[in-house]
């Protein structure tokens, strides 16, 4: 592998560390060119792409079974193979191979099934963001005043202020268009009140607020809500962010280790950790009704685990024994 590497400014030849390209020969980096020339490359050569109908073939080569070609096809066309993949694993067994004579529509309904789940959780998610839109802007919009998120004093030492701000400009920018920030724009030149601004955060962008408020402020909201305390919140505040995350770009849920475990409450009878259960667990307890938990998302839940528990196997989307006796209040 022979390397050169310039500066900007006169083009002279100068050494610098080895940058590793994982493909092509030039990589640009702040204030050199540095250029690659990969002359005996180790690396493999990118796959090409396949037909549908090789993509068939390679399904039947990892030993599943498929009983009707065309069906397969149809299925292909909705979902990207590569994407489809993810779902091959629980059937990999540790010497790489895969089980053999398994019907390739099991892996349909799992997809199927991880599909219909996003959707149930995605969709409690977003009124658990409502939900946390309404309480932090009222609560701090009332103690701080209309403007006082864009006052440091009012929020933690761990606040930054600098990406703050930046985040809401991006924000508004992000929004422009609409009539909410045109209006605040030409009429109150760009001030934009805690209740409207808030309307524009991210589940992240909630995550941090809250996370950045005064200890005594992340205790009343903590209380307030949930009946919690604010390392718990924060905790699963965190946690939904990366599921929703999950459930909006469409990624697999089922078989999926989460990232971090949420922080389980003293009151909990189960023991919190990286599985789709605990995640769903967390919902529970930030959902803001109660009484609508049992008759709308449990029941969603509960009835799609049922409907595909042929093709399911609990412990890949973490569901202890007792997971429904858990799953309601």
């Amino acid at each position: 592998m022979r390397k050169i590497a310039y500066n900007n400014d006169d083009r002279t030849p100068r050494t610098s560390h080895l940058v590793m390209c994982p493909r092509g020969d030039v990589f640009i980096s702040g204030r050199e060119h540095e250029m690659t020339v990969n002359t005996n490359s180790l690396l493999p050569a990118v796959k090409s792409p396949k037909t549908y109908e090789e993509q068939v073939e390679i399904i039947k080569s990892k030993g599943f079974v498929v009983e009707d070609e065309e069906k397969c096809i149809d299925f292909l066309h909705r979902a990207n193979y590569y994407r489809l993949s993810a779902y091959f694993l629980p059937f990999k067994k540790e010497d790489g191979t895969y089980l053999s004579d398994t019907n390739f529509s099991k892996v349909q309904r799992i997809y199927d099934f991880d599909c219909r789940m996003r959707a149930t959780l995605f969709e409690c998610i977003e009124e658990i963001e409502l939900f946390l839109r309404t309480q932090l802007s009222y609560e701090m919009g009332h103690k701080y005043g209309a403007l006082g998120y864009l006052n440091p004093d009012n929020f933690s030492d761990d606040h930054n202020s600098e990406k703050f701000n930046n985040n809401l400009e991006r924000c508004i920018e992000a929004n422009k268009r609409s009539l909410v920030v045109k209006h605040h724009i030409k009429r109150y030149s760009g001030q934009f009140p805690l209740w409207v601004i808030i309307e524009f955060f991210s589940m992240g962008m909630l995550s941090y607020f809250y996370s950045d408020l005064k200890t005594p402020d992340q205790k009343h909201l903590a209380r307030i809500m949930y009946s919690t305390n604010p390392a718990c919140l924060k905790s699963w505040l965190r946690c939904i962010t990366d599921l929703r995350n999950l459930c909006a770009h469409s990624a697999r849920l089922y078989a999926w280790i989460f990232t971090a475990a949420p922080r389980t409450e003293k009151r909990m009878s189960y023991q919190l950790d990286r599985s789709l259960f605990s995640q769903i667990m967390v919902l529970r307890e930030l959902y803001p009704m109660k009484n609508r938990w049992n008759s709308t998302v449990a029941a969603e839940i509960s009835a799609l685990v049922d409907e595909y528990s042929e093709d399911i196997l609990l412990r890949h989307i973490g569901f202890p024994e007792n997971w429904r006796e858990l799953l309601f209040f």
